[in-house]
């Protein structure tokens, strides 16, 4: 490598590993700022970050399409799904006994044996199958709506609200009972929010370059020893809830492996609620600073589903995803070879001036609107038509009872670099 080559590699990295840092996250502003000069200058590169594998950055919208509908060349659970340091990926696989990844859920899954675990709920979070779910998401939001007007005139809308609406949308359709929702918003915390210093695991230590395996491998263990149980109840006395369609699910013949079984409850008790969160809480906060909004969406209730798509365009809850190549491959005249690591970047996706015009401006009539906010292709979010269902319902139902509703204190983010939102929207408000 000649000298130039050389500062050009260590001036990437010293770019690129801000956002390496879960801390980096919870100022918006300066991650944006290193992707918009990656799309501008270095849209596809290889870094190499001290601790870490290096790692093509995808930055460009067209990119992270161009990979994500390529399950084939692009795998999934090969290696770690959400970035890892050198030191961490060696920790799961001694954990798992040579996997990379300590849960197996849809996410770390490849086809075909992702298309099998897929099936056994796709027909369950169809649109058709959603419309069933309407009376029951719109009565949770109605509780929710009049829990946040009986702490009038002031409530942190994110914590007292955002983070448990959709907790308890997703965990009573698992069949989970509703004295343990609150312990899996706290392993929720735990798992996405390892080195956040308000939402972590106690005790944990957020230097130490382990530390995401050794939490994530707590909450494992503890999300097993929940639902072991519910499986088992749920295998003696089936139930019309998705607890017992997984318990009951066949694989090729047999139930489910217990290690992508217990996985795929975790999924479902985590980002099935977190990401809808996050883009909730900053649904308010978009509605807070701009009192002209509010007025636009009370007196045209029809604008709220493109303001919904363009909070979950702009929130990008879930930051990133990793993929590995099984294959060489040519993208943007750079060979990206077999076993590669690619950092595929949802959040500059969203962001992409080429994509997406005046894409730092929140539009709430935004059209087109052709985000990635839930993934694309074969990995697009199982979740997402009912996500939709949840934001747009909470928003109908709480719109035309919200006369003024200003911020208090800063919003403030959590500190995670792959799923990302609002922790704290301090709010004081006035409802009918």
């Amino acid at each position: 490598m000649s000298q130039a080559s050389k500062n050009t590699a260590e001036d990437l990295a010293e770019l690129v590993a801000p956002v390496f840092n879960p801390a980096s996250f919870s100022r918006r502003e300066n991650v944006d700022a290193i992707f918009s000069t990656l799309r501008r200058d270095h849209p596809l590169a290889c870094v190499e970050v001290p601790g870490y594998d290096p790692h093509w950055i995808v930055t460009k919208y067209a990119d992270v399409k161009e990979i994500t509908r390529q399950d084939a060349l692009f795998h999934s659970g090969d290696r770690p799904k959400i970035l890892h340091s050198q030191a961490g990926e060696a920790l799961a696989r001694s954990y798992t006994g040579g996997s990379p990844n300590l849960f197996q859920s849809l996410v770390q899954l490849d086809p075909p044996e992702h298309t099998a675990y897929r099936n056994v709920l796709q027909g369950k979070f169809m649109p058709g199958s959603i419309a069933k779910m309407k009376e029951g998401v719109a009565q949770t939001a109605e509780e929710f709506v009049s829990h946040m007007a009986s702490m009038a005139p002031e409530c942190d809308f994110a914590d007292d609200v955002a983070m448990n609406y959709p907790l308890q949308v997703v965990l009573d359709i698992v069949g989970v009972p509703r004295e343990h929702h609150p312990k899996m918003l706290q392993l929720t915390q735990w798992l996405f929010s390892y080195a956040d210093p308000d939402l972590k695991r106690p005790g944990s230590d957020v230097t130490d370059p382990e530390e995401i395996i050794k939490t994530w491998n707590i909450v494992f263990t503890q999300f097993h020893d929940f639902f072991m149980p519910l499986v088992e109840a749920r295998r003696s006395e089936p139930r019309s809830d998705i607890a017992s369609l997984i318990a009951n699910a066949r694989i090729e013949g047999e139930s489910m492996e217990e290690r992508k079984m217990i996985s795929y409850f975790a999924i479902l008790a985590t980002a099935g609620h977190d990401t809808t969160s996050a883009t909730t809480a900053l649904g308010m906060q978009m509605l807070a600073e701009n009192p002209d909004m509010l007025e636009r969406l009370k007196d045209n209730p029809d604008l709220i589903p493109s303001f919904v798509e363009e909070c979950i365009r702009w929130g990008s809850p879930v930051q990133h995803f990793i993929r590995s190549a099984t294959q060489d491959y040519t993208l943007r005249d750079q060979m990206i070879r077999k076993g590669d690591l690619l950092y595929i970047s949802y959040l500059s996706a969203n962001r992409d001036e080429e994509e997406f015009e005046d894409p730092f401006t929140f539009k709430l009539d935004r059209a087109p609107n052709r985000h990635v906010g839930f993934g694309f292709g074969g990995h697009v979010c199982l979740g997402q038509h009912l996500a939709r269902l949840e934001i747009r319902t909470f928003w109908h139902t709480l719109l035309p009872r919200l006369k003024h509703v200003e911020l208090t204190g800063p919003v403030k983010l959590t500190e995670s670099e792959f799923v990302c939102g609002p922790k704290s929207v301090p709010i004081r408000f006035v409802m009918t």
